[in-house]
C-alpha cells in the first residue's frame, strides 16, 4: 500500500508519483496507490493514471484530518514528489505514524528529514529514483524498520513540548540581559508553557 496526500496542483508534482508507481507495479503487480487530496489537476492526473495503465490506484479526494490516522495505518510507504515546499506536515505525520517516507529534496524538507536516517530522499522530478527508493524499502525490511524507528523518534521534536521548548530557548537567547525575565517571571512562563 502506497500513499500520496498532497493537493493536486503543479508544485506537488503528483504526476511524478504516478510515473514512479507505474514502475513499482512492474515489480509488484498487486501494489496499491491511494491519492488523497483534491485540486484542479485531478482530471489530468486521473487521465495520466489511465495512460500509464495503473491498476489499484484510487483517487479519494479530500480526507478530513481526523480520518488520516486510519489511512496511515493502511500505508506501507508514503511517496511525495513535491517540487516546492517548506515543512510539509504530511511528512511529519508519517514520521509520527510509523510510515516510511520517500521524498524529494525540495525546499525545507532536508531540514526536517535526513536521507538514509529518517527517510529516503531523491532529487526532484525523478520518478525512476522514487520507484527505486520505494522498491528498496520493500526489499529491505531492516532498512525500512530502521528509518521508521529513527523517524518516529525524530518526530518528537515537532510535537508541542519540543517546539515550545525551542521557542522559549530562542526567546531567552535573543532577549538582552537587561530585559531578561526575573526568576518569578521565568517560573510563570514555564507554568504558562505547560498549558499548550
Amino acid at each position: 500500500m502506497f500513499l500520496v496526500s498532497r493537493l493536486l496542483e503543479p508544485l506537488y508534482n503528483v504526476a511524478c508519483v504516478l510515473r514512479a508507481f507505474a514502475l513499482i507495479q512492474e515489480r509488484y503487480s498487486e501494489a496499491k496507490l491511494t491519492v488523497a487530496g483534491d485540486g484542479f489537476l485531478r482530471p489530468d492526473l486521473e487521465e495520466l493514471a489511465r495512460q500509464l495503465g495503473l491498476r489499484n490506484t484510487e483517487f479519494i479526494g479530500f480526507v478530513p484530518f481526523d480520518e488520516m490516522p486510519d489511512l496511515y495505518n493502511e500505508t506501507d510507504v508514503y511517496l511525495t514528489a513535491t517540487d516546492i515546499d517548506n515543512m510539509p506536515s504530511s511528512i511529519t505525520e508519517c514520521m509520527a505514524s510509523g510510515v516510511p517516507v520517500v521524498t524529494t529534496d525540495a525546499g525545507g524538507i532536508p531540514y526536517i528529514v535526513t536521507n538514509e536516517e529518517t527517510c529516503l530522499m531523491i532529487p526532484r522530478n525523478d520518478h525512476q529514483a522514487m520507484a527505486q527508493a520505494a522498491l528498496r524499502l520493500l526489499s529491505d525490511p531492516a532498512l525500512a524498520k530502521r528509518i521508521t524507528r529513527n523517524a518516529r523518534e525524530s518526530s518528537k521534536k515537532f510535537m508541542s513540548p519540543g517546539v515550545r521548548a525551542e521557542w522559549v530557548r530562542l526567546y531567552r537567547e535573543l532577549l538582552p540581559e537587561k530585559f531578561a525575565p526575573k526568576e518569578a517571571n521565568t517560573r510563570m512562563l514555564s507554568q504558562t508553557d505547560t498549558k499548550f
